[in-house]
């Protein structure tokens, strides 16, 4: 079956940085787009950043660009999101998620990792 697997989650001080890493095993990974998504407390599901099957195209949302960066290892079947100068306003779970090439919606999402940023 299908296993997306989040790691690297933690806590840390405003302004330091963490790498997560979602692990996907299950599916031919170099046909699926993948995401990173958060889900704060209360709060909607909501997409950080997004790359291509390849690895060619991503998209960042504005509050992360400059800060955050995707990244995926194909040969891995991982993803990567790098987050620098980390705010408390990051602090949530952070969720990974894979879409089949071209597909409309995520089929698979990985079970979450914390990330917590303290002022």
């Amino acid at each position: 079956q299908v296993q997306l697997v989040e790691s690297g989650g933690g806590l840390v001080q405003a302004g330091g940085s963490l790498r997560l890493s979602c692990a996907a095993s299950g599916l031919t990974f170099n046909t699926y787009d993948m995401g990173w998504f958060t889900q704060a407390p209360g709060k909607e599901r909501k997409s950080v950043a997004v790359i291509s099957w390849n690895g060619v195209g991503t998209y960042s949302q504005d509050s992360v660009k400059g800060r955050f960066t995707i990244s995926r290892d194909n040969a891995k079947n991982t993803m990567y999101l790098q987050m620098n100068s980390l705010k408390p306003e990051d602090t949530a779970v952070y969720y990974c998620a894979a879409k089949y090439y071209g597909g409309r919606s995520y089929d698979y999402w990985g079970q979450g990792t914390q990330v917590t940023v303290s002022s």
